[in-house]
């Protein structure tokens, strides 16, 4: 019995040996040498070229990627020839933007059309900039870029301003007409804008006036001081005067000046150049404009009924520009945006207006109203609403409704049917500028007897 049991304690304690680890493996478990840990592991080692790189993504056989693109897309051979391609049509090739196989966005585009180009131009769009050009904020890229090539420089569809008036007409037909054309503007639009955005001033300009203009314009230069009458102007704002891009006065002054201006008579209003505060205006509000239009200021304090702008603080220059302006009538803006600046929400229903009211669309509020004083309700030009709408609108020939001022609404006796009874002058969400969605809606809030 014995025996047996050293036998199997014998046993035991050689399968408890070959378990235990052996000084060999006990030394592959050791921590690494220092030098060994500093090696690059497989994973660590230097990344490939780009072109490298997608070869080995979709496994293409090297330099392919492109010449296999090309022979369906053989209209791309002409196009690779042009003065500027896009680097990474040259390399890595056409994979660097498209999926060769299938992909989530249009024409295969490896990520959204508004997204892709920052892959690569991320800093194109510095953050927290003060303005920006809309189709860049939108990422239309290709409204102003061929993504693949192109005979201008930076890839751009036309050379200089002929791409920037293909969306801003308006000015392009503008400049054609002028007889005095701004330097800068015929050198290119980029003269002082940003075409992207612009980290510090408004419209995209590269800095803001005047700082912007004293890049060309030596402020004291006395021809500088001569042409504006030896007063401090360097710091004031240039476009206060002068038109930035052209003009059919000399010296780009707005094509509507002011009279005391034009003749250069700026001692009318303003201290002489050599007083203490030089700039400073001789009287406050409408009282420095009587001076000259003594006539016109009566007339307005007749009224009953005034504009308040009139009897602010500034008076007359709350909408008029008092040296000179683009606009007619010494306006500082169009009357749409100007007038807008106090009346947003009238502006706002017009745009959102189904039938739009023209003369609100084509800025013209004083077709209505006068914008000084008047003795008629709203500013009105005329006293009677349904004289003031006749003078467009024949409503005879269509509605035979009774209106005038012996017929009382129903809705409220102080009050009689008139054109304003039934629709709203400056528009409505529903048509023909009417209050209600349908005609029996309208009619059944004086009519209730018809209400089903």
């Amino acid at each position: 019995m014995k025996l047996r049991i050293s036998i199997v304690m014998l046993a035991l304690s050689a399968i408890c040996m070959g378990l235990a680890p052996q000084a060999d493996s006990a030394e592959a478990v050791k921590p690494k040498k220092a030098a060994d840990a500093a090696k690059p592991s497989k994973a660590a080692e230097p990344t490939k070229t780009s072109k490298e790189s997608i070869e080995s993504k979709f496994k293409l056989k090297p330099g392919a990627q492109q010449k296999i693109c090309l022979t369906c897309h053989s209209q791309f051979e002409e196009l690779l020839k042009k003065a500027s391609v896009h680097t990474p049509v040259r390399n890595p090739g056409c994979i660097a933007c498209h999926s060769p196989h299938a992909g989530n966005f249009p024409k295969q585009l490896s990520a959204e059309v508004s997204k892709i180009c920052l892959t690569c131009h991320a800093g194109i769009m510095p953050k927290g900039a003060r303005s920006v050009h809309k189709v860049a904020l939108e990422g239309k890229c290709v409204q102003c870029h061929d993504p693949h090539a192109s005979e201008n420089k930076n890839n751009l569809r036309k050379a200089g301003n002929e791409l920037c008036f293909d969306c801003h007409k308006e000015k392009g037909e503008e400049l054609k007409k002028v007889k005095f054309k701004h330097a800068p503007v015929e050198k290119g639009c980029i003269s002082c804008h940003n075409p992207h955005a612009a980290p510090n001033a408004h419209a995209l300009l590269k800095n803001e006036v005047p700082d912007l203009c004293k890049g060309c314009h030596d402020t004291k230069k006395p021809i500088f001081l001569k042409q504006h009458m030896n007063y401090p102007v360097e710091n004031s704002r240039c476009t206060i005067c002068h038109s930035v891009h052209g003009s059919n006065r000399a010296g780009l002054i707005y094509d509507t000046a002011h009279k005391p201006f034009a003749s250069k008579s700026c001692n009318l209003c303003h201290e002489g150049p050599a007083a203490p505060n030089p700039l400073a205006l001789k009287k406050k509000g409408f009282e420095l404009c009587r001076g000259c239009h003594n006539n016109l200021i009566n007339d307005i304090f007749a009224k009953n009924r005034l504009h308040w702008p009139v009897l602010g603080k500034e008076g007359c220059l709350n909408c008029h520009n008092p040296h000179a302006s683009p606009q007619a009538s010494l306006l500082k803006s169009a009357p749409t945006h100007l007038c807008g600046g106090c009346h947003a929400d009238t502006i706002q229903r017009q745009e959102k207006s189904v039938t739009k009211h023209q003369p609100i669309a084509d800025g013209q509020c004083m077709s209505c109203h006068v914008p000084h004083a008047s003795d008629n309700t709203y500013l009105f030009i005329q006293p009677s609403t349904i004289e003031l709408c006749g003078t467009c609108h024949d409503y005879m020939k269509h509605s035979t409704h009774p209106v005038g001022d012996k017929v009382i609404d129903k809705r409220n006796k102080n009050l009689t049917v008139q054109c304003l009874s039934c629709h709203r002058a400056h528009g409505t969400e529903f048509r023909k500028m009417l209050p209600f969605g349908t005609v029996s809606e309208l009619c059944t809030q004086c009519h209730a007897e018809y209400q089903r």
